[in-house]
């Protein structure tokens, strides 16, 4: 099966969706506790609301500042991003949720699309233990030739239907829509990034690996001028 190729447009339209799919909900809840605020004068009412604010806030923040550097440009062309930025706005996503994160990485900075592809797999793995659990996440090597290596392990542990097929770039479909924009793009990364990946499950643990790629990929370039250009 060809590799799907979206135009420039759909993709990014489908990305916006993802970006507001995930911020949508802690900003719904600010408004809600500013009206609290305005309408309701009983103190533990206002208390609530407070707390329910910052709460959200925080939520959209967090979320904003991964999705700047998962999907968005986050420097100019040929840039490196440090792990430890990667490391800190991936935990952001996880405050206060049924999901842990672990991250071993060295220190050091990296090609941006290997670490945009680092954050798309966290994302990814995530659905692999919809019940929660935990992602433990190892990068080895260096910005050149590393290794991702993300371990999910929870309750219910699956390889998420349709996965492999649209991070491969064959969607058995052969469309993408809002809900599997997510891997489709990290295939797209990956590829960029010349890197391949791999799904294997055992008892209820799913790992996702990440390697350098045996075979010669699109440059970031060639993946441009295909309409899949990434920032």
């Amino acid at each position: 099966m060809p590799t799907l190729t979206l135009d420039g447009l759909d993709l990014a339209a489908l990305l916006c969706s993802r970006v507001c799919h995930d911020v949508i909900s802690p900003v719904g809840a600010i408004v809600n506790g500013l009206e609290v605020l305005e309408d309701d004068q009983d103190e533990s009412m206002r208390e609530f609301a407070l707390e329910l604010i910052g709460k959200s806030a925080r939520q959209a923040s967090a979320r904003l500042k991964f999705a700047r550097i998962a999907f968005g440009a986050a420097g100019s062309a040929g840039a490196s991003i440090d792990l430890a930025d990667a490391e800190s706005v991936a935990k952001g996503m996880f405050a206060d949720e049924k999901t842990k994160l672990e991250w071993r990485a060295p220190q050091a900075l990296f090609p941006k699309n290997k670490v945009k592809l680092i954050l798309n797999l966290v994302m990814v793995t995530t659905s692999a233990i919809p019940r929660g659990g935990l992602i433990d996440v190892t990068i080895t090597g260096d910005g050149e030739a590393p290794t991702f290596v993300l371990k999910a392990k929870g309750s219910h542990a699956r390889i998420p239907p349709h996965v492999v097929e649209l991070i491969a770039g064959e969607p058995e479909s052969g469309t993408v829509d809002a809900h599997g924009i997510l891997p489709f793009y990290a295939g797209l990364v990956a590829r960029a990034a010349k890197m391949d990946v791999r799904f294997a499950i055992e008892g209820d643990e799913v790992t996702v690996t990440a390697e350098p790629s045996m075979t010669e990929q699109p440059s970031v370039e060639d993946a441009g001028n295909s309409g899949t250009e990434l920032a």
